[in-house]
């Protein structure tokens, strides 16, 4: 309810209905765009539905239309400069899950996270959802493949370590693995989480 409300408010505060705000908060980091029937898959609705979703926002000149490069006869779908400030304007803005998530103590916010990379994961699994662009399902992504407790992870586009509470859900840089690797990056990276945080 609490990310129901902060969704509405977002949305009321841009002056656009929340299926465009999702949308919007969609292609914020995609700068090659998305097709329709992609980007309605990603939200949740009818290709229809976010047809009209799209229609809308280009009208208010959120997003542009142009030629996809490997199909001429197919669109991509951009945010526009205004279309990306307004999202990035509303992000800024902690909402009420958040303000919530920040006061638990670090090992419950890192148990927290972990247990929503599981729960994408299986969604995904299930097919109920698009490959989001999380780090256990990246390419680039070495699970604990250094010593150091606080840094145990690598990640190959950056070539640098990081820990568990950088985890990303929702990367820019994310290239998706195929799925025998994302198989075994999950094995390698979910074995170890038994153990406490830090243990």
């Amino acid at each position: 309810m609490a990310m129901r409300s902060d969704d509405w408010q977002s949305s009321r505060a841009a002056g656009v209905n929340p299926a465009q705000f999702a949308i919007l908060a969609l292609l914020e980091g995609r700068p090659e765009g998305m097709g329709v029937k992609e980007i309605a898959a990603s939200v949740l609705v009818s290709q229809p539905s976010a047809t009209d979703s799209i229609a809308a926002l280009e009208r208010k000149g959120l997003v542009e239309k142009r030629p996809d490069p490997a199909d001429l006869r197919a669109l991509r779908i951009l945010c526009t400069p205004a279309g990306l400030d307004l999202v990035q304007v509303e992000r800024g803005r902690p909402g009420t899950a958040e303000r919530a998530a920040d006061a638990l103590e670090p090992d419950m916010q890192e148990q927290m996270l972990l247990a929503l990379i599981a729960m994408i994961r299986q969604l995904q699994e299930n097919g109920d959802i698009p490959i989001q662009r999380m780090c256990v399902s990246c390419r680039y992504f070495s699970p604990f493949a250094h010593a150091d407790a606080a840094k145990p992870h690598h990640c190959n586009f950056v070539d640098a370590a990081f820990g568990q509470k950088d985890l990303r859900i929702d990367c820019r840089e994310h290239e998706t693995a195929d799925p025998s690797l994302r198989a075994a990056t999950w094995s390698a990276f979910s074995k170890d989480h038994s153990h406490p945080p830090g243990q």
